[in-house]
């Protein structure tokens, strides 16, 4: 372990100068960390067996790990919309992050939101464990910083496949994890030929975007989900005039927190025994959940939210419902979730994509709804005047004497100095190229009549060329199975995917032919690591003894 440590300090181990796979992980947000924390636990495990069947793990991702989309944002009103006890990294330790808070001085509860670049912090801070275990196994674990734009899987006389970076770089990879989240935001309805226009933000992360924005400024805000929430509250803080329009004109239901629920549920556990064949499934699973919802809270669901016409009448009656405790429904939707998941895979692909469209309801505003805390704030800012919701979604938008002019359902007119998009992000999907040999991460150069899409994947979760093929060196975890598995984002369906395909590589005989050391090593340069300044400064205090108490090899993080 002394030697190995050692080795890691002068630099590392080059990737050719040890048997076993080389494992190239793609993505570094928490589905990247977690397959890579996974991989060194299972690894840690093995080693009574005197050798590894991976030598080398490189991870790649422009941003530091843990700081992408998802979580790599500084600005405190931006909050995690789950409860800090479902947002462990790994899958048998619900509570790992939790710890990992109380070891910095947090006092809060556990069905608490806390804000993202915390859980920036914790990816960070596992990772950094992951890579000093790893070293005592003479295993290196390297942050590639760079952006993957495919995968070669069948070109190469050796038959290992190939990532291919946007810059040129190549990286060797016995076996490949997609981890990548979304990237590519929608484009709302009317802005398609807006996308560039400087007054037209296409996302509204990192918030420093919208900081950026002259003061006093007239917005309208795309969308009026968890995102569009996330931009008003940045807006209005910023002293901006905001303004909310989507479709739908609704805001999403509130609770404290998506969190676990505090007892069993039984009826719940139905949901696995239904008939996928059942032309009665949509009912019957209805029936479960309102059972379940009884256990928790006695009082009819009417009387649990609110049906108030108006979208700020609404979010008032239902915060205030919360604030009461009468919000029984909020304590099943984590099983209720995970239990469609578990169900989803005995689903013909059509069934599964009818089922999730008959309750869009309950995920656009139940499965989706907002924590507490955002709900008085956005209404202290309708409260305020700095906020307000648009009477229907824009007919006509045009650009004309530096302003955006916007026509209303009815025919009237408002002028805006900046348009936020804030409907969301297209799913990452894996495309064939027409040879068939490469998975494309990115479609935008390639015409869509000639990529495959890969719109299925087995429980193995490994890439398939086709139905019945033999599966790749590929796996996907995270976003991008959701063409298998419904609410793919879900926190704990996420780690536990990781520890599958953790457990299923760490598991794996290493041929005789994958005993020959690599020919063609990494460059550094390649394999670049992120320097500790780049990592943004979270500012709380919670974070000054960040180092104090990080594991040391041979232990589990603590």
């Amino acid at each position: 372990m002394a030697e190995a440590a050692a080795g890691w300090a002068e630099g590392g181990y080059g990737v050719g100068d040890r048997t076993g796979r080389d494992v190239v992980v793609i993505g570094a947000g928490v589905a990247g960390t977690s397959v890579v924390l996974h991989l060194v636990r299972a690894l840690l495990a093995a080693r009574e067996a005197g050798r590894s069947p991976v030598r080398s793990v490189q991870v790649v991702d422009p941003h530091p790990t843990g700081w992408g989309l998802a979580f790599g944002d500084t600005d405190p009103l931006l909050l995690c919309n789950t409860a800090v006890a479902i947002n462990s990294l790994l899958a048998d330790r619900p509570g790992d992050f939790v710890d990992h808070l109380r070891q910095r001085g947090w006092t809060g509860g556990e069905n608490d939101c806390v804000p993202r670049s915390w859980m920036a912090e914790y990816c960070r801070d596992r990772y950094e464990w992951a890579r000093e275990q790893a070293a005592s196994l003479c295993v290196t674990v390297r942050h590639v910083r760079g952006t993957a734009a495919s995968i070669d899987v069948g070109s190469h006389e050796d038959g290992v496949p190939r990532v291919r970076l946007t810059d040129g770089r190549v990286l060797r990879a016995d076996r490949v994890v997609v981890c990548t989240g979304v990237r590519r935001p929608r484009t709302p309805d009317g802005f398609a030929g807006f996308e560039d226009h400087p007054r037209y933000l296409d996302s509204p992360y990192p918030a420093a975007r919208l900081q950026r924005l002259p003061k006093g400024s007239r917005v309208l805000v795309l969308g009026s989900h968890l995102s569009a929430v996330d931009a008003a509250l940045v807006l209005c803080r910023d002293g901006h005039r905001t303004t909310v329009t989507s479709p739908s004109g609704l805001l999403p239901a509130v609770r404290v927190s998506l969190a676990p629920p505090g007892r069993e549920l039984p009826p719940l556990d139905r949901i696995a025994r239904l008939d996928p064949a059942d032309p009665l499934l949509e009912r019957k699973l209805t029936r479960c959940a309102v059972e379940a919802i009884r256990l928790l809270d006695p009082r009819p669901l009417r009387l649990q939210i609110s049906g108030a016409a108006d979208p700020v009448e609404r979010l008032r009656e239902e915060t205030a419902l919360v604030e009461a405790g009468a919000c029984g429904w909020a304590g099943m939707m984590v099983p209720v979730i995970e239990a469609v998941i578990a169900l989803a895979p005995a689903l013909p692909a059509a069934r599964r994509r009818a089922l999730m469209a008959r309750f869009g309801w309950l995920t656009s505003r139940y499965a989706t709804a907002m924590t507490i805390v955002n709900a008085r704030r956005l209404l202290d800012c309708f409260d305020a005047g700095t906020l307000r919701m648009a009477d229907g979604y824009p007919s006509a938008v045009t650009f004309a004497e530096g302003t955006w002019q916007v026509t209303g359902p009815c025919g009237e007119v408002e002028r805006f100095d900046h348009v936020v998009n804030a409907t969301g992000f297209h799913q990452p999907l894996l495309h064939w190229d027409p040879a068939g040999s490469t998975l494309l991460l990115d479609i935008a150069d390639v015409p869509a009549e000639q990529a495959a899409p890969v719109d299925d994947l087995d429980g193995d979760l490994r890439v398939r060329r086709t139905g019945g093929a033999p599966p790749e060196h590929v796996w996907v975890v995270g976003v991008g199975t959701h063409v298998r598995t419904p609410f793919a984002n879900h926190m704990r369906n996420v780690v536990r995917q990781a520890r599958q395909v953790a457990e299923e590589m760490s598991t794996e005989e290493v041929s005789a032919k994958e005993e020959v050391p690599a020919a063609e090593d990494v460059s550094e340069e390649a394999s670049e690591e992120v320097p500790e300044e780049e990592v943004p400064a979270v500012g709380a205090v919670v974070w000054s003894a960040r180092y104090q108490g990080r594991c040391h090899p041979v232990t589990e993080p603590s």
